[in-house]
């Protein structure tokens, strides 16, 4: 072994400390390294990928049975443009229910085969493909647990069937909520319904809408007319998946930027304190003929063992970890198949060794510029008289004479307290960080509930689509604006209003209504949303402005200002059934949906031509019992073709758990690597002194009193890493929430901003604190249990 391997060797086993901190603050940067990039790089272009993989539909169909055979559906493939197409697949609309209660509708389409088809191959995630009666294989979106081995319920269809999940599978495309065995569909046809097909195409052009629609006139000129009942563009699809990718960008690099300058600033801390407490052995070693190339190199190997230690360990935890999280991330993109990229992996490992050389040279080149005689001169101990002023100050405090000495400490080695408080404002930054953001995320989760009430009165059939056929995808999500939009109440209201009104545990109740309307110069459509009673407790917060009061007066989001270049006080024309009708813009409110092109206004707006109610939204008062409203409530209802049901529990968005679990984890990761920062500081500083700590044991020093003085050492960096780190976390907050709403094409609500309150930043200022205390207990119990002999005997 050359005499350089030798140093290096001695060097890493006297130093086992801080070859745990490097080992382990590489350990967890790249473990969040790995997680950050894998979700950046999956989050750049799931959608596509997934598309293109599964063979996505440009358009998927649904049409009228009983207006053209399989045979004629099958025909439409040969239609122009059309590269490739699968089906016809029988379809029905169901309300499924579990366990007596009623779920939401949801699209069955009878499949034999999930990946044989030339479009839309589907992707089996658990158990097996049904093909059995009474088996069903569920989407992750469709409204039911997607639960191997749930047993659900059909009571409103002949023989009250119940079918069994055998499977989970996702379709890129989100052609169906759920699929049977092409032979079941008939069993799950109720018998006024009209059957359904379902065609899916793949055109030669698809990227712009217009390309899609003539693609979708060549399919259905191909057909026998009104055959058509609803359709589903790739284009919307892809809009949302996009929308729900693109919030991760800004959070990702946030906690990417964070984690890279803690394991800079911990490597150059490590590095720089083995060089300030080793300078009589540079000095040594210099004085034996090493050159300052050689000494520089051996303190960066000393580094790069057990970062390369680390490294190994980080690729394996990051990789295990990430798996997980992958599988969150596919819920929330809509997508499958989302691996961890080896080339990412490959890039971390060696971004992260090249990290800690270039951080060890930057800090080791101290010792390769030092003369022998310097370093043999100056050996390990601080500048005398550095700091003595401060500790006759805190001698004049009344404290304990080791809390003063702790106290002190800090200002005998600056250079050293300032990397301790900085690792712990990067860990206050990053906790301050994760507790706004968690709070911001449940503020945006709550405001994208519309219409969130107790109770909801629906009508019977609302798995039906216009005329009794199946709508597409039950009236709900991607599919449910398809022609004659979603199920209407066709009972009397003035009866069902009465019937509410009659209900001892009614608080407030107001009827909506959803139809499509066009805007005088703009291309497309929008969505206008109509409301008859008290809808002023319904869940739509205010951007700017305020709630519409009367008849002509009308709410937007964002997005449907700028698609039209208007603002608050100017007013639209809207065309509706033939007839314009004027709204004046009084306010802006949070919508996601639609990709915010809706229009919310009084149902008096549109008198006399207004639409019937899609449901009527109920709030009750304090104490009163919602299952035993809703059974009086449909008692009191009667024959009326409407059902009551308690309200949606909502649940909360897959994109939202898989930030608050990231956030979380992340968050973990940086505050312990601050707290090794300053435990590796700290044992440094104890070793330099452990002569000082033999004396003061000599003159009657307790081990308490020792721990306490060890750790009220690390109090003034505490308070001040809060300090800094606080308003740094608050300022991160106030940069990335906003750009995550903005790659999503929202803008926030103030109360999705504003989420700090003073006793929390309180808290979170002793934060600092708490992780300075925390990593300086393992040195304190060490500097507590040195004996005095031993202390003292130390040089």
């Amino acid at each position: 072994m050359s005499a350089l391997g030798r140093v290096v060797r001695s060097g890493a086993r006297r130093r086992r400390v801080q070859n745990a901190v490097i080992g382990l603050a590489t350990t967890m940067a790249v473990t969040a390294a790995v997680m950050c990039a894998s979700l950046l790089v999956a989050s750049n272009a799931p959608f596509a990928d997934a598309f293109a993989k599964q063979h996505g539909a440009h358009l998927s169909v649904r049409y009228d049975a009983a207006k053209a055979t399989a045979a004629q559906l099958a025909g439409s493939a040969d239609a122009r443009g059309v590269t490739a197409a699968a089906g016809p697949f029988p379809t029905a609309s169901v309300t499924p229910s579990l366990d007596g209660e009623e779920l939401v509708p949801m699209s069955v389409v009878g499949r034999a085969d999930p990946g044989r088809d030339p479009v839309d191959r589907v992707t089996l995630t658990e158990g097996v493909w049904a093909t059995r009666p009474g088996q069903i294989v569920l989407s992750p979106g469709a409204g039911a647990p997607p639960v191997l081995g749930l047993k659900l319920s059909f009571p409103d269809l002949p023989g009250d069937p119940t079918l069994t999940v055998v499977g989970v599978a996702r379709s890129v495309s989100r052609t169906a909520d759920a699929w049977v065995a092409p032979s079941r569909i008939a069993s799950l046809t109720a018998p006024n319904a009209r059957a359904g097909y379902q065609m899916l195409y793949r055109f030669a052009d698809a990227d712009t809408g217009a390309r899609i629609a003539a693609g979708r006139a060549a399919v259905t000129a191909a057909v026998p007319a009104g055959a058509r009942v609803g359709d589903q563009s790739w284009l919307a699809v892809k809009r949302e998946a996009e929308q729900e990718t693109a919030v991760f960008v800004p959070f990702l690099v946030a906690f990417g930027v964070l984690g890279l300058v803690m394991a800079v600033l911990i490597v150059g801390n490590v590095v720089a304190g083995a060089v300030g407490g080793g300078l009589r052995r540079i000095g040594v070693l210099k004085a034996l003929g090493f050159t300052p190339a050689q000494v520089v190199r051996a303190y960066m190997a000393q580094a790069l063992i057990p970062a390369a230690f680390g490294t190994v360990v980080g690729v394996v935890a990051g990789t295990l970890l990430t798996r997980p999280v992958l599988s969150e991330a596919e819920e929330a993109y809509g997508t499958a198949g989302l691996i961890i990229t080896p080339w990412v992996v490959a890039a971390v490992a060696a971004g992260a060794l090249g990290l800690v050389a270039a951080t060890a040279w930057a800090s080791a080149a101290r010792a390769g510029r030092l003369r022998a005689v310097d370093a043999l001169a100056v050996g390990r101990a601080a500048r005398p008289g550095r700091g003595r002023a401060v500790v006759r100050l805190t001698g004049r405090l009344p404290l304990p004479r080791p809390l003063g000495l702790g106290l002190a400490r800090p200002f005998a080695r600056p250079a050293r307290a300032a990397a301790m408080v900085a690792a712990v404002a990067f860990g206050a930054t990053a906790v301050t960080f994760a507790v706004g953001l968690a709070a911001s995320l449940n503020r945006v989760q709550d405001a994208r509930e519309h219409d969130r009430a107790d109770v909801t009165v629906d009508p019977k059939a609302a798995a039906l689509g216009p005329d009794g056929a199946p709508g597409p995808n039950g009236g709900r999500g991607p599919h449910r604006r398809g022609p004659g939009g979603p199920p209407r109440i066709t009972a009397d209201p003035a009866a069902i209003t009465a019937a509410i009104k009659a209900q001892p545990g009614t608080r407030a109740y107001y009827a909506t209504a959803a139809t499509q309307v066009t805007i005088a110069g703009l291309t497309g459509s929008a969505e206008l949303h109509t409301f008859a009673g008290d809808a002023t407790w319904a869940n739509y917060r205010n951007v700017s402005g305020r709630w519409f009061e009367k008849p002509g007066e009308a709410v937007v989001p964002t997005q449907f200002l700028a698609a039209t270049g208007t603002r608050l006080g100017d007013t639209v024309a809207l065309n509706h059934a033939g007839k314009t009708v004027r709204v004046r813009i009084v306010g802006e409110v949070f919508d996601p949906r639609n990709q915010g092109m809706n229009v919310l206004t009084d149902a008096a707006t549109l008198a006399p031509a207004s639409t019937p109610a899609d449901s009527y939204r109920i709030t009750l008062k304090p104490g009163t019992d919602a299952a035993a409203y809703v059974t009086a409530l449909n008692s009191a209802l009667g024959s009326l073709d409407v059902t009551a049901r308690t309200g949606p529990s909502g649940g909360e968005s897959e994109v939202i758990l898989v930030l608050d679990a990231l956030a979380a984890l992340l968050t973990l990761m940086l505050v312990a690597v601050a707290g090794l920062g300053v435990l590796n500081a700290v044992v440094l500083d104890t070793r330099e002194r452990v002569h000082d700590l033999g004396v003061h044991k000599a003159l009657g020093m307790t081990p308490r009193q020792t721990v306490a003085m060890v750790i009220a050492s690390v109090v003034v960096v505490g308070v001040a890493g809060g300090a800094l780190g606080v308003p740094a976390g608050l300022a991160l907050h106030a940069a990335i929430v906003p750009a995550m709403g903005e790659s999503a094409g929202l803008t926030l609500p103030t109360a999705a901003i504003d989420v700090y309150t003073p006793p929390e930043l309180l808290l979170l200022g002793l934060g600092g604190l708490l992780i300075a205390v925390t990593g300086a207990l393992l040195p304190a119990s060490w500097a507590a249990r040195t004996r005095t002999a031993t202390a003292l005997r130390t040089e």
